[in-house]
């Protein structure tokens, strides 16, 4: 265990405690199940007699894992193996130190067991007693296997929990030729696994050796030779079984028996590898226009050939939504229920009501000036207007979008006007007799 010295100790608080025995235990370094103690740490146990016989040095034994390393009262009381040069053995009144310094240490997480029994002068109180503390973990992790999940990346697996320290900590190295040389551009891992990301695309069934220097687990411990190392092979894309496009058996059979050296199939094997790819990327053109598996550039291409009318900013999964249902909104366009469908859509928000505009004109003979002479839209405009209702207070963006969504989707010949938001009720400041001061606080409504 690490020392510190302190600038000051103060005792806070005391609690009794009843002891079961007068022989007991203490100041023991490691403490009964601690974890990660230094390898090469001593151990070290007070043995105490709560009462006046004190502590029989003869009676005294300890065992480290079922191995004598304290015999009280022989003739070399500190055993072979914990007998180094900070192992003591100290005795006052009522107190036995003892200190073992094993010239070993400690094994990687080892789980050290420690078994000790004394007894007081004249034998009156016997105790025996064990415990166990776990050692720190300097055991490095190991890869098991590298396996290629895709054409650009390759899940390693170690026997432990890693992390990555160095985003360039893995060499790739083909085995076979031809082969495509790769490299790492990112890598991250989960649990035990690192999936490393790759610059291009391997050399499909040609084996690869992955070196690893940029792992370690969660105590800090790196790979080391010779468990940094691990084979896979090529990713092969899937492709139809029923598929037969090999150029080397395309070639005339004059030109492949004339190839001795192998010099020809080689070259062609590089031309196959470029055409595996092309028909692989030919084969994912379906996943382009498919609304659940295209990527989002692909998206938006998808919405700009459905003629997207809506300037609005979506996350892919909005544009996955919108392009699913924009023909539909196309057939809606015109009626109310289209109208609330696309608001709710964009925004979530049910429409209350779409209400005609109620405008206040003058009629002619009946309009007094100055009373209910109002200057109001022609019969004409006001027959085909109306408004719309929201039962939630807007902020400025979302009436914006409300306005473009319904000037959009609005039949041709009708005017949207105002859009009416729930407004906060009038209160009323009343007065109060022995509050309100005349003139002063008080309003007359």
């Amino acid at each position: 265990m690490p020392f510190l010295e302190l600038p000051a100790l103060v005792v806070d608080n005391v609690a009794t405690v009843i002891a079961a025995s007068r022989l007991v235990v203490i100041n023991r370094d490691p403490a009964p199940d601690e974890v990660g103690v230094p390898l090469d740490s001593s151990i070290t146990l007070e043995f105490v007699d709560l009462g006046s016989d004190g502590i029989d040095r003869e009676a005294t034994r300890v065992w480290v894992d079922g191995v004598l390393a304290f015999e009280g009262g022989a003739a070399q009381e500190l055993k072979p193996g914990s007998d180094g040069p900070r192992g003591a053995v100290i005795q006052t009144a009522d107190t036995l130190r003892v200190v073992l310094d094993p010239t070993l240490p400690f094994a990687s997480q080892a789980v050290v067991e420690l078994t000790v029994t004394t007894a007081t002068m004249g034998g009156g109180q016997l105790l025996s007693d064990a415990y166990k503390f776990t050692a720190e973990d300097r055991t490095p992790p190991r890869v098991l296997a590298a396996q290629a999940v895709a054409q650009k990346a390759v899940q390693i697996g170690f026997d432990e929990p890693v992390v990555v320290t160095d985003m360039d900590g893995f060499v790739f190295s083909p085995m076979d030729v031809p082969a495509v040389p790769v490299r790492s551009v990112g890598a991250s891992a989960v649990g035990s696994v690192v999936l490393v990301d790759l610059d291009m695309e391997m050399t499909p069934d040609v084996r690869y050796r992955v070196v690893v220097n940029g792992v370690a687990d969660a105590r800090g411990n790196a790979v080391e030779p010779p468990f940094e190392e691990g084979v896979f092979t090529g990713f092969r894309p899937a492709r139809p079984p029923e598929r037969r496009f090999d150029l080397w058996s395309m070639m005339p059979k004059h030109n492949r028996r004339d190839d001795t050296t192998g010099d020809l199939r080689r070259f062609i094997a590089c031309l196959q590898e470029a055409l595996d790819l092309l028909l692989v990327d030919v084969d994912r053109f379906p996943d382009l226009f498919d609304l659940e598996r295209a990527p989002e550039p692909f998206l938006d291409a998808i919405l700009a050939d459905l003629g997207n009318p809506f300037p609005f900013d979506l996350d892919a999964l909005g544009k996955r939504r919108l392009a699913s249902v924009l023909v539909e909104m196309y057939r809606q366009k015109g009626t109310a229920v289209g109208i609330r469908n696309a608001v709710r859509f964009f925004l979530g928000i049910d429409l209350e009501a779409i209400t005609p505009f109620a405008g206040t004109t003058l009629v002619l003979g009946e309009s007094e000036l100055g009373i209910d002479w109002e200057l109001g839209p022609s019969d004409r405009f006001a027959r085909y207007a109306f408004d719309v209702a929201v039962g939630v207070v807007l902020t400025d963006e979302q009436r914006a979008q409300i306005r473009a969504i319904v000037n959009y989707l609005r039949p041709a010949h009708t005017h949207f006007v105002d859009l009416h938001e729930p407004t906060e009720p009038v209160t009323f400041d009343n007065w109060e007799l022995g509050i309100s001061e005349l003139g002063n606080s008080t309003d007359l409504h």
